[in-house]
């Protein structure tokens, strides 16, 4: 157990940006989920849709250090690959 107190400041500090941290991720693999989920039914409208709001939700997610600046363009790359394939296809 922290005996300092500036130990114990890092402890909540440590503690409130986890959760915030939690919101974010939980809320863009959200956001991906839904992408997916329209991608798998075929749905190119609701998929580009998705995507948007995905790609918004990643940026902001690695604005606020959450991912890293390479693993959300991974992710925005592989869900637009993903979108823009199913699209050539319909």
């Amino acid at each position: 157990m922290a005996n300092h107190a500036s130990a114990k400041k890092r402890i909540r500090q440590t503690a409130k940006r986890t959760l915030r941290n939690k919101h974010i991720r939980t809320t863009v693999r959200t956001y991906v989920k839904r992408v997916r989920q329209a991608i798998e039914a075929g749905d190119a409208g609701a998929a580009r849709e998705g995507l948007a709001v995905a790609v918004r939700g990643i940026d902001m997610a690695v604005s606020k250090g959450v991912y890293h600046r390479k693993t959300g363009s991974r992710y925005i790359s592989r869900l637009s690959h993903q979108v823009a394939k199913l699209g050539a296809n319909a």
